[in-house]
């Protein structure tokens, strides 16, 4: 079995494949991020990383059995620009041929969400056996869009039914999806008892938390919120635990787990660096969900 991860990041979709004990031959990678692919190397190293997304060539791939990817979602996202598919001159980009015209002609586009369309283009090249896509939560209009584009309904999963994090996102697939239970997954019962000094916030710290407000929640809670890309980069998306009188920021364990990475997945890279390629990856359990039905 071939595989093609487009926008692979760190490699969640090769996480869960490993998770299923789903053997396959060639995990092809498109990633530009260096640092998410060094993770992915550090754990993966048979992975063929190929490059940006709009270089891949399908005529220089094999046949593809499965293909993955989670497009760029800041132009989606309610707590993005929430303008979607466009160019800087704001025009909204609807349809492949259009992309591929706008793309020709050398027009410039607005963020980086416009690259569903790459994913499309080698969808329609390539025609894998199975496919998934993934997404933020965004308005009816741009849902519609691929919606139509792909031929099928997205489908919205929260990961707080596998995790310790509540997260929503969609989900397009050609795979049949089964009905899931609860997995019970409580923070209160899986946070770090031991952490950093570096994660405690004191003085000017515990002054930026309240200036920022930051997320704060106990260690008593029973989820945490989605962990974000930004969450050391912009301070009012970063969560902030509250462990007795101590205000402290995640460990890289409990980040782990919240996405359901293995523990010491992302150890190769700096703690900022793993929090915001676990930020802007996969809960690995709910792909590992939707990907067990492609085993028959």
């Amino acid at each position: 079995m071939n595989i093609l991860s487009l926008f692979d990041g760190m490699s969640c979709g090769q996480i869960a494949l490993n998770k299923l004990n789903l053997n396959y031959s060639n995990y092809y990678a498109s990633e530009v991020d260096l640092k998410a692919i060094r993770v992915t190397m550090d754990n993966y190293p048979d992975t063929k990383q190929i490059g940006d997304v709009r270089d891949v060539k399908s005529n220089l791939l094999p046949n593809i059995d499965l293909m993955l990817g989670g497009s760029p979602c800041q132009s989606f996202s309610f707590a993005g620009t929430k303008e979607g598919m466009v160019t800087e001159d704001k025009i909204e980009i609807t349809t492949l041929e259009q992309y591929l015209e706008l793309k020709n002609n050398n027009f410039k586009f607005k963020g980086q969400s416009y690259l569903f369309w790459e994913y499309v283009r080698l969808l329609n090249d390539i025609k894998p056996k199975y496919f998934l896509l993934e997404n933020v939560m965004m308005n009816k209009k741009w849902r519609k869009v691929i919606d139509n584009t792909l031929g099928v309904e997205a489908i919205q999963i929260n990961s707080n039914h596998f995790s310790i994090q509540n997260r929503k996102r969609l989900y397009w697939t050609n795979i049949p999806i089964d009905k899931y239970e609860d997995k019970g997954l409580l923070f209160k019962d899986h946070y770090s008892k031991e952490y950093d000094e570096n994660l405690i916030l004191k003085g000017r710290g515990l002054n930026k938390l309240k200036r920022d407000r930051c997320r704060v929640y106990d260690i008593n809670s029973d989820k945490l919120p989605t962990i974000m890309k930004e969450q050391e980069s912009k301070p009012t998306d970063a969560i902030v635990i509250k462990h007795g009188e101590i205000y402290r920021y995640p460990t890289r364990e409990e980040a782990e787990l919240m996405q359901t990475v293995p523990i010491n997945y992302t150890k190769s890279v700096k703690y900022n660096d793993a929090m915001g390629m676990l930020g802007n990856g996969w809960t690995v359990d709910v792909i590992k969900h939707i990907l067990k039905n492609i085993k028959s």
